[in-house]
């Protein structure tokens, strides 16, 4: 294309030099010649990122000087891709509001604006009030992130946070929605999560550690020091982190302490946060539950009793132990319950089968249930739970690759859907000039696994197309088949655009998940390669048209199938790629080693799961072979997948590839896990994997 110039010059990579370490555990010898790259004072890098020792600053920004140097050729390609990204966005956007007795809520943005304006209106959609300005909040930050925001049930107050660094250290602050003024005190280090009891006088927060794990849940009362907050739960227990929800009922606050294997829910009355924290089911391996309210009920979702797929279940708020636990909706294999949600008459869940979808509607007086059907082959679905529950309404979105996001009040009496807002693409859209399908590839082992694919209907599907695909699979997160309006700019240039739903999420049930974690985790990786090849089989493209891209842990698979099946690929996009996985398990240091023990294993304390993470793990196991062109992805201040991750595979990758490449770490330094901040600035982050992506598959790539 006429936005493409072809140099041939090549340029030399950094070279960063090589440190003996080794480790040595269950009487086996691990080296690590760039440990060096991780700083031992990171947790001061994550709140302040200019305390970044300057050796390994100066390692960050050679990589990101030859990144940007390798991709100058594609720098009018990567103005014209932002271009035309922006071009799609409604830049004055709006969400449909929701309602919450004589208010309605909704975020919505300004012409030019980067960041979110949450907003207030009447009801009937008179008199708007712009309750947080985000563009003036992030005035002069390099980064800004809205959190979480709730407001009390009298209308008067907004707790609101913020995270400023992209660690993920949320402040949070009080908002009186009249004056539009926020209240003197201010809390630092929390999630964001908060629950306003029922007067608004105070509210529950959750506080977390040194080391970034949600562990504290304390009570702040308005107007009084944060210094005399009130512990009200404290998890003392490594590995489990802590979150607060409110019942849709606003009868009760959640406090839930989980890892990703087991559950524990207490409660307290909104019209009480004095009282004790009352279990409902104490922690029992391998259990899960989130739970509900309806009447003298609490209505609980669970796998127990081995329900894989999980089951509804009832029990009395005032025994709400297991042994009172009753089947209201029984456990069906094959059939995945992903969600509930409790309205004054009925019960909605959210469930998938065969890899799709489905709400579900059932009425708690007659027990009489009825699913809303949805047209396409493949599509997402998503409730918005409101704030009311004596309502019939309810809210959810649909969209499909070809179909942008749509947006329904559902009568769940009359069965009548309205259309409250249908996702706006400024430049036009015709859905179609697109084709989604659904293909299923055949693994190793014979597992079939679902893959979506998006291409131009005037494709012609004879192997010459390059393929962008995607994978995660991981922490029983399902990929949804949605819309992404930015992608239309590789399916416009040609490119097929495909999912791979491999084993390690949950879009088979639970036991597609169970099939992909732990020492079955290389199942991951082998569904991946497999879902590549019927692509090349089928004609969609061929082999070595191929671009691989994932993200966190779906940066695993990059490394997993870049080590595995390197000839199959063109090139590799790892954005915050975790990479480094046996060495981030052996550190019980990091935020989220310990809660993640029970996804990957515990290398520390069994010699099992260190060989099994040790057989796998991308960074260990890097061959000596040609490799595609690559592309890792970091952020100095992620606290999830740290910036050594990345920066330590790349100088490994180099040091050992005999031929192919280029290999491209570009680290942000203003940012996290989320990338950068700002609905605009966050396109050309797009816009460099995009430009990469197209230039692997043409040759364009020289370093």
């Amino acid at each position: 294309m006429s936005d493409i110039t072809h140099t041939a010059g090549r340029i030399a990579p950094p070279a960063i030099p090589a440190r003996p370490h080794v480790t040595s555990l269950h009487g086996i010898e691990v080296a690590d010649e760039f440990a060096w790259l991780k700083a031992e004072n990171w947790r001061e890098v994550l709140r302040d990122p200019s305390q970044l020792p300057s050796d390994i600053r100066a390692v960050l920004d050679a990589e990101n000087a030859y990144s940007d140097a390798v991709m100058s050729e594609l720098s009018g390609l990567q103005e014209q891709l932002v271009r035309e990204m922006r071009a799609r966005i409604k830049e004055d956007d709006s969400d449909a509001p929701l309602p919450d007795g004589p208010y309605a809520y909704y975020d919505s943005y300004r012409t030019g604006g980067q960041h979110k304006l949450v907003c207030r209106s009447f009801r009937d959609g008179s008199s708007p009030t712009i309750v947080l300005d985000g563009d003036a909040l992030a005035s002069g930050k390099p980064f800004f992130e809205l959190g979480d925001r709730h407001h009390s049930d009298d209308h008067r107050w907004l707790a609101w946070s913020v995270d400023e660094k992209g660690s993920e250290f949320h402040r949070v602050r009080v908002r009186d929605m009249a004056t539009l003024e926020d209240l003197p005190e201010t809390i630092e280090d929390t999630t964001g999560d908060a629950v306003w009891d029922a007067r608004g006088e105070s509210f529950l927060y959750v506080a977390v550690d040194r080391n970034l794990r949600p562990r504290t849940v304390k009570r702040h009362i308005l107007g009084q020091p944060v210094s005399t907050d009130a512990v009200v739960y404290d998890e003392r227990r490594e590995g489990w982190f802590v979150s607060l929800e409110r019942s849709q009922s606003g009868a009760f606050a959640f406090i839930s302490i989980s890892d990703h294997e087991t559950t524990e829910v207490r409660f307290l009355p909104r019209d009480d946060f004095s009282a004790e924290p009352v279990v409902i089911a104490r922690r029992d391996p391998g259990v899960r539950y989130e739970v509900e309210h309806y009447a003298d009920d609490f209505v609980i979702l669970t796998n127990a009793d081995g329900a894989e797929d999980f089951k509804i279940v009832t029990t009395p708020v005032a025994t709400p132990d297991r042994a009172n636990w009753r089947d209201l909706v029984p456990h069906r294999p094959g059939v995945m319950l992903l969600s509930i949600y409790v309205y004054s008459h009925h019960l909605v869940r959210v469930e998938r089968e065969n890899a799709l979808p489905r709400i579900v509607i059932r009425s708690l007086e007659t027990g009489v249930e009825h699913h809303i059907d949805q047209a396409e082959e493949a599509y997402a679905l998503r409730v918005l739970s409101g704030f009311e529950f004596d309502t019939a309404t309810l809210r959810f979105t649909y969209s499909s690759m070809t179909t942008p996001e749509e947006t329904y009040d559902y009568d769940m009496n009359t069965r009548e859907r309205v259309l409250m807002k249908r996702q706006t693409v400024a430049s036009g859209h015709d859905p179609s000039r697109y084709v989604t399908r659904r293909l299923v590839a055949t693994s190793a082992d014979g597992a079939l696994v679902p893959v979506s694919i998006l291409h131009r209907a005037d494709l012609t599907l004879d192997g010459s197309a390059p393929c962008l695909l995607y994978g995660y699979g991981a922490y029983g997160f399902a990929t949804p088949a949605s819309f992404e309006s930015e992608r239309l700019s590789l399916v416009d240039r040609g490119f097929v655009y495909a999912i791979a739903h491999i084993r390690g999420g949950t879009e088979k049930g639970w036991a597609w998940y169970t099939e992909g974690k732990r020492a079955k985790k290389p199942n991951s990786f082998r569904d991946f390669v497999a879902a590549a090849r019927l692509l090349a089989e089928s004609a969609y493209t061929d082999s070595g048209r191929i671009v691989a891209n994932g993200v966190s842990a779906g940066g695993m698979l990059m490394g997993a199938v870049t080590n595995l099946a390197p000839d199959l690929l063109a090139g590799v996009i790892a954005e915050v790629p975790f990479v480094d996985v046996l060495n981030t398990m052996l550190d019980a240091d990091l935020p989220l080693t310990p809660p993640e023990w029970p996804e990957w294993g515990n290398p520390i304390e069994s010699a099992a799961d260190f060989r099994t993470i040790l057989s796998y793990a991308p960074y260990e196991n890097v061959p000596r072979a040609r490799l595609p062109a690559i592309l890792a992805v970091g952020g100095l201040a992620d606290p999830r997948v740290t910036y050594w991750e990345p920066a330590k595979w790349v100088a490994r990758l180099r040091s050992r590839m005999t031929g192919g490449g280029p290999v491209l770490l570009h680290t942000d330094m203003s940012s996290g896990h989320g990338g950068v901040s700002g609905r605009f600035d966050r396109l050309r982050d797009v816009a460099r994997t995009f430009a990469f992506a197209i230039g692997a598959t043409r040759g364009l790539l020289h370093g």
